[in-house]
């Protein structure tokens, strides 16, 4: 039987957090890397070790708070914010087949038939770096 570890040892988020080196984000080029960072936490086959999570948490605390400062987001509809995200990364819907589904869901959800699910959201949020707050 395999125990998960939950506490967090300070040696090694000390090592994680000296290689990654967080800090406050305060232009866009800081920005683009830490959400670099932050897809290839996700992206990771592997269970993030209690450290890792602890870093992974902060890094995208840092990214919420320099978008939420230099790209308010209005009223707009989690599909509204799919459909940018979607325009501004070049990408088409059928491109997000292997994140939310078939072109049927895909489908429903950009006609308002469908609402994101919280599995989907967190595939777009890996998928595109950014919050799944934005799809609820």
């Amino acid at each position: 039987m395999t125990t998960t570890r939950t506490a967090i040892d300070p040696q090694l988020y000390g090592e994680l957090v000296r290689d990654a080196k967080p800090h406050v984000i305060t232009n866009e080029e800081d920005n683009v890397a830490t959400l670099e960072v932050i897809s290839r936490m996700m992206r990771r086959g592997d269970p993030l070790s209690p450290e890792e999570r602890a870093l992974l948490d902060l890094m995208v605390v840092l990214v919420e708070r320099f978008e939420s400062e230099h790209y308010p987001v209005s009223d707009a509809s989690p599909t509204d914010i799919l459909r940018e995200l979607l325009e501004s990364n070049g990408m088409k819907q059928k491109d997000l087949v292997p994140d939310i589904g078939s072109k049927g869901v895909i489908s429903e959800i950009f006609s308002g038939k469908r609402a994101i699910s919280k599995h989907q959201a967190k595939a777009l949020a890996a998928r595109f770096g950014v919050s799944p707050a934005l799809f609820f």
